[in-house]
C-alpha cells in the first residue's frame, strides 16, 4: 500500500531521475528513506545543493526563494521539489554536514542522518498525513537499515536536538501497525523492543 496515487509517484520519480547526472545534489527526504528501504514511495523531492548549481537549476526551472523557510522550491503541477542550500538553509544538520553515499547512480543521504532529518519534519508537522508518514519512513529506517545510533544520538546532540532521541523511542512504541511494515504482530514486536534497546544504549 502506497501513501500517494501511483500517478503522482511516477510523474515524480521519472523528475527525480531526470535531473540525476544533469545536477549535482544530494538526496534527502522520501525517496532518499525509499532507495534505503524499497518500501514507501514518495511525492516530493528534497535535495541539498551547493549555491553554484542555483543558477543551472533556474536555468531549467521556475526556481523560486522562500525566505522564510531559507531554501528554494520548484513546482511541478502536483510535485514540489524543496532545494536546502548548503552554508545558507536551516536544517537539524546542516546541509554541509549531511554525509551521502550513493544507490544507483544517486547521492543519498546516510541514514543516521535521514532519521535526524525524518524526525525533525515529523516534529513540525505530527498531526498532518505527512507526518504520518513521515513516521512510516523513520520506523522503515529502523527495521531495514543498519543505524549507528550511537552516531544518530551524537547528530543530534550536537544540534542541542537531545530530545529526539526520546521522541525516538516513543514514535517506535507507539506504531501498532505491524503489517503495513509485512511482520506479524509478534516479529513486529520483538523487533521494536530491540530497536529501543540499541536507542537507549546509544
Amino acid at each position: 500500500m502506497e501513501y500517494w496515487h501511483d500517478m503522482q509517484i511516477e510523474k515524480s520519480w521519472n523528475i527525480l531521475c531526470s535531473i540525476k547526472g544533469r545536477f549535482n545534489f544530494i538526496l534527502i527526504g522520501g525517496w532518499a528513506v525509499y532507495l534505503w528501504t524499497r518500501s514507501q514511495k514518495s511525492k516530493d523531492i528534497d535535495i541539498i545543493i551547493d549555491i553554484k548549481t542555483l543558477p543551472m537549476l533556474k536555468n531549467s526551472y521556475d526556481l523560486r526563494k522562500n525566505d522564510k523557510m531559507k531554501k528554494y522550491e520548484i513546482k511541478t503541477g502536483e510535485i514540489d521539489i524543496d532545494i536546502y542550500v548548503r552554508h545558507f538553509s536551516p536544517l537539524i544538520i546542516p546541509p554541509e554536514k549531511i554525509e551521502a553515499t550513493k544507490i544507483e547512480g544517486f547521492d543519498v543521504a546516510k541514514p543516521e542522518f535521514l532519521l535526524a532529518l525524518k524526525q525533525a519534519a515529523e516534529e513540525q508537522r505530527s498531526s498532518s498525513e505527512k507526518g504520518e508518514k513521515d513516521r512510516v519512513d523513520i520506523i522503515n529506517l529502523l527495521l531495514k537499515c543498519d543505524i549507528d545510533f550511537a552516531k544518530y544520538a551524537g547528530l543530534l546532540r550536537e544540534s542541542n536536538k537531545e530530545h529526539l532521541i526520546r521522541k525516538l523511542i516513543t514514535i517506535v512504541k507507539t506504531c501498532k501497525e505491524y503489517d503495513y511494515f509485512g511482520m506479524n504482530p509478534r516479529e513486529f514486536k520483538l523487533s521494536k523492543e530491540s530497536i529501543i534497546r540499541k536507542i537507549r544504549e546509544a
